[in-house]
């Protein structure tokens, strides 16, 4: 993924110098657009000085509540724009559903861990109550 995270910032950076925009930053991070623990995304989304994010596709910034993020930051004077709005449908779909059900699993596996490291802990903290 990473040649082609470095033409989108390429073609991104040709649209904003034709439209006339200042780029102040570049942000370039590889994560799953389902993923809401993308630190870079979170750390533009936070910065109010940004007024104006530009990405190439709508699932660049998120695959889901894009008009939540967009009614965010419109809220507070900043906008996102979209370069390119066209929809793939079906391709769409089934990274969409892929995504989805990757993020499940993975957050299935992780409870099931995090249940049996909090059993692990209660043992371990009666196991030293009784000592004690």
């Amino acid at each position: 993924n990473k040649p082609n995270l470095e033409t989108q910032a390429e073609r991104l950076v040709a649209y904003c110098t034709a439209k006339g925009y200042q780029i102040q930053r570049i942000v370039k991070e590889i994560g799953s657009g389902v993923n809401d623990s993308r630190p870079k995304l979170l750390a533009l989304l936070a910065d109010p000085t940004i007024a104006l994010i530009v990405v190439e596709h709508k699932d660049r910034l998120t695959r889901f509540g894009y008009r939540y993020i967009e009614t965010l930051l419109a809220a507070q004077g900043r906008q996102v724009e979209v370069v390119n709005l066209a929809d793939t449908g079906t391709e769409d779909l089934l990274a969409d559903l892929t995504s989805i059900i990757y993020s499940f699993c993975a957050r299935l596996y992780g409870q099931r861990r995090a249940k049996r490291r909090t059993e692990r802990i209660v043992a371990e903290l009666n196991a030293t109550a009784k000592e004690d």
